[in-house]
């Protein structure tokens, strides 16, 4: 078997590379490292590069990959490359919806052109949601927000709008692709399937101030750098997925589709941490709060990932 994936250097490719080459699958990978320009150096995904017989990376944009998959022909494609930051997104749209919308649909055409069996999944985020979670009522605690109505006591479910909201450029990006993937499974009979994640996590995880709070906490930990904390009083909750367990659902989704469907996927009700505990936890102490939000920012979020079990 034969598996392509995308963004195969960052956190959930390079997980669903080992897991892949574990399993004795051949993998093709793509990463042409952009979260370093995302980002800057210390983002770089290089450190997650796999030595294997079974493993033949490119280290070139999405764009250029049709010949490799007319080549190759593979059995089940991850799309695990994106722009994953809200602030970066606002900073540059274009390239922000240049990698997350317009590379998915291409991704889709070269599919539907040299292997229309494949499986193709689509890492989607929680994001399409824009701030719809935002409009619910919570009761606040020492150091969390929680949903006053028990209807989210295991979590925000799939039904919850995605439009008259307020998503940042990021999200309509994401929400562009997330709803081509599932147009092609519809419209054209693809075997195609969305996991919208909450907050993945790992230690493969190069976390940056813009993009993964844990593990960029964690780094400021290790290094004694300054951590600034963004609006809602450090309450707000999110879901916590290790990426390896993200992987795995994946696989269950490949050996088994279901055309069109959609998952939303993180550590649910029993794997959640606001950024007020995990500074206590991790014991730091050089931190600042900005009282002011990101925009379009959610209050509170863990995914109800019962449609998914």
């Amino acid at each position: 078997m034969k598996i392509l994936i995308t963004g195969s250097l960052g956190l959930i490719g390079s997980e669903a590379v080992r897991f892949y080459l574990n399993d004795a699958w051949q993998v093709i990978g793509i990463d042409n490292d952009m979260r370093k320009h995302f980002f800057g150096e210390e983002a770089s995904v290089q450190k997650n590069w796999v030595d294997h017989g079974n493993y033949r990376h490119h280290g070139i944009d999405i764009s250029k990959i049709e010949p490799i998959i007319e080549l190759e022909k593979p059995d089940a494609i991850i799309h695990a490359a994106a722009q994953p930051s809200h602030d970066y997104s606002a900073k540059n749209p274009l390239l922000d919806f240049g990698v997350n919308a317009y590379s998915t649909l291409m991704l889709l055409e070269m599919m539907r052109k040299h292997c229309p069996d494949a499986v193709f999944v689509y890492l989607s985020t929680n994001k399409v949601y824009g701030d719809w979670p935002n409009f619910y009522e919570y009761d606040e605690t020492d150091t969390r927000y929680t949903p006053k109505d028990s209807i989210w006591v295991n979590g925000i479910p799939e039904q919850v709008p995605i439009d008259n909201c307020m998503h940042s450029p990021f999200g309509v990006s994401k929400l562009a692709g997330d709803l081509y993937v599932q147009e092609y499974a519809r419209y054209f009979g693809l075997k195609t399937g969305i996991f919208r994640c909450g907050c993945i996590t790992g230690a493969k995880h190069s976390g940056a101030e813009l993009h993964g709070f844990l593990a960029y906490m964690a780094l400021c930990k290790k290094t004694g750098k300054h951590y600034n904390v963004y609006g809602y009083k450090g309450k707000q909750v999110r879901d916590q997925l290790h990426a390896k367990d993200l992987v795995r659902a994946i696989d269950c989704f490949i050996r088994d589709p279901k055309p069109g469907s959609v998952y939303n996927m993180g550590g649910g009700k029993d794997s959640n941490v606001s950024v007020l505990e995990a500074l206590n936890w991790l014991k730091i102490k050089d931190w600042e709060y900005m009282q002011e939000p990101r925009i379009g920012d959610h209050k509170w979020w863990i995914s109800d990932t019962r449609k998914f079990e």
